[in-house]
């Protein structure tokens, strides 16, 4: 059974924010749900200034916190390791948004659209998939995986800064990059085993996907 990861090259990310946009599209998250996130940081003093630009996102962690804390089995890992919310089976008590040291979850308890009170018609079909009173992450965009195709993020970014494979195959492109180049993965000591990757530059290591 395949294990899927992410990877995210901080080097080659350029903030375009193209993978935020796509993620919206794909899935019609409202305006306050951020699947996908871009953080921006300045470094530096002039003339030396620079901009860096970290992706954020669920990192479908093995141990995974938010599953372990829901008390009513909402959030559930899938064999392949995506971390999924059933909607039909979430309550709202929000116990994944306290017990995820990522601060991922939201609640989403409805709103307007982004032009308002009256949706456009593509608000109205896409919000409907959405629940009142419910919490939301990334679902790594399962419903493409599941037809073989890369999620949305992955898709649209230009710069080849995302990428994401198979943790258990040795040839798998994820598997190459984290040979090839540094990595680390969020907050690691935690224990939570997530299936996200930041790489930093060349030097490769050891793959650490783990089981």
């Amino acid at each position: 059974m395949a294990r899927w990861g992410f990877t995210v090259d901080l080097e080659r990310c350029v903030g375009c924010m193209g993978c935020v946009i796509a993620c919206k599209a794909e899935n019609g998250t409202p305006p306050s749900i951020h699947w996908m996130k871009v953080v921006e940081k300045e470094e530096g003093e002039y003339p030396y200034a620079k901009r860096t630009f970290t992706p954020l996102r669920c990192n479908h962690c093995a141990d995974a916190p938010c599953a372990r804390s829901c008390p009513t089995g909402a959030i559930v890992k899938r064999p392949d390791g995506i971390v999924v919310i059933d909607q039909d089976v979430c309550i709202g008590v929000m116990a994944c948004m306290s017990a995820c040291p990522y601060y991922v979850p939201y609640r989403w308890d409805g709103e307007d659209g982004y032009y308002g009170e009256e949706k456009v018609p593509y608000e109205t079909v896409k919000y409907a998939a959405f629940k009142k009173g419910t919490a939301q992450k990334c679902h790594f965009c399962y419903h493409r995986i599941d037809e073989g195709r890369p999620p949305a993020c992955v898709e649209s970014c230009p710069a080849d800064a995302l990428n994401y494979g198979d943790l258990e195959d040795p040839e798998s492109r994820i598997n190459e990059l984290l040979r090839q180049k540094n990595h680390f993965r969020p907050r690691e000591e935690l224990g939570t085993n997530p299936s996200l990757f930041y790489l930093t530059g060349k030097g490769g290591g050891k793959v650490g996907g783990g089981k």
